[in-house]
């Protein structure tokens, strides 16, 4: 079994390499990063550390690895060759990676068209539809159908903290030793992949948004809190009495929305927000909070984990107080080395707070909670 893991990164290599190597698969990389593409086919091998009160060490062998830019014949092959393609290259690349994708779909067409399964493994809901549509940009209305008949194009949740790497960790990653992967079956073209540490569901939508909903959220509101109040890293964000309870209050109002919308019981959010916050206290792994931070324009957005599921909340007649402190909290994120907290910024010099939020919520500017966020 042949698979071709787009992006070599620390979650590429950490999160999901790491998994497929387990489960006996033939890996092969491929990145830009050409120092980094050069390491893997020199040591065909590298570390990965599980950063907990047991320090593991996982050792991933026999890897491969292709430059994608610079090897472009050679990651076409890969591509129509693999049996599963999985990326991890963050949303803002997967339109970038489209037509090499296109490319090599095509060329597996004109070789026999085996079945293939692709897997979008980013920080984002239905990255695998998002990345499908870019393939299909770059190829025509025939082609489109043709591919279609052959590759499985399944969205995933995907959810471990690789916090910011020591400096001499080259081809090693630490990771936390939890994480949950989550795909969705129905679109997979002959039955569900053989890696015993997916969780292959029917509907993603729950698992999802129970994601987002809590270890994004929860994340955000560690950042952006202990950022006011002058904390460093997320792990002394989380021990702090008051950052912490902020913690707890904005939890507790989007475990009500996931009870509420998927049908999760209180018990089983009870369960899973302590499990969330205690991962956000493991010493092992903490993250500054101004990394974790980072990208405020895009988390304010009408369909990320802040704004949205204030707005859901409200749609049931329910208050988000705690949401709306985590937002007030974003618009104060001043980091002049992230250029979106700079945007933020000079939007708020120029417009005020309650047009900028308008502006990147995409909500009235006299909508209730941008006037309540407006008032704190």
């Amino acid at each position: 079994m042949k698979a071709l893991q787009i992006g070599a990164g620390n979650i590429g290599r950490g999160f999901i390499g790491q998994l497929l190597y387990e489960a006996g698969w033939d890996l092969c990389f491929a990145d830009i990063n050409d120092e980094l593409i050069q390491k893997l086919k020199a040591e065909q091998q590298y570390k990965v550390e599980l950063a907990g009160e047991e320090q593991q060490v996982v050792q991933v062998d026999e890897v491969d690895a292709v430059h994608s830019a610079e090897e472009e014949e050679e990651l076409l092959t890969r591509i129509a060759e693999a049996d599963l393609i999985t990326t991890a290259v963050g949303p803002n690349v997967l339109k970038g990676i489209a037509p090499a994708m296109a490319a090599g779909l095509r060329k597996r067409l004109d070789a026999g068209a085996a079945p293939v399964n692709v897997i979008a493994c980013e920080n984002m809901a239905g990255a695998t539809d998002q990345l499908k549509y870019y393939i299909f940009e770059n190829v025509t209305a025939e082609e489109q159908e043709q591919i279609a008949s052959f590759t499985g194009f399944a969205n995933a949740a995907v959810d471990r903290i690789v916090p910011q790497q020591p400096a001499e960790n080259e081809l090693d990653v630490t990771v936390e030793p939890f994480f949950e992967w989550v795909v969705e079956t129905p679109a997979l073209k002959g039955g569900p992949p053989d890696i015993p540490s997916v969780t292959f569901v029917d509907d993603l939508t729950p698992y999802m948004e129970r994601k987002l909903f809590t270890v994004n959220t929860g994340h955000a509101a560690l950042a952006y809190h202990g950022f006011a109040a002058g904390i460093s890293t997320i792990k002394e964000a989380a021990e702090n009495p008051a950052v912490a309870e902020k913690l707890d209050n904005v939890l507790q109002e989007t475990s009500t929305l996931l009870e509420l919308k998927h049908g999760f019981s209180a018990e089983e959010m009870e369960r899973y927000r302590s499990k969330i916050t205690a991962r956000f206290r493991n010493p092992h792994i903490s993250d500054s909070v101004e990394r974790v931070g980072r990208g405020p324009v895009r988390k304010l957005g009408p369909s990320d984990r802040l704004v949205r599921p204030a707005l859901e909340l409200m749609e049931r007649d329910i208050t988000p107080d705690a949401l709306a402190g985590v937002i007030a909290a974003c618009l104060e994120f001043d980091v002049k080395e992230d250029p979106e907290s700079v945007e933020l910024q000079q939007n708020i010099q120029k417009n005020g707070k309650k047009q900028t939020l308008a502006y990147y919520t995409e909500q009235d500017v006299h909508h209730p909670l941008l006037e309540k966020v407006s008032a704190m």
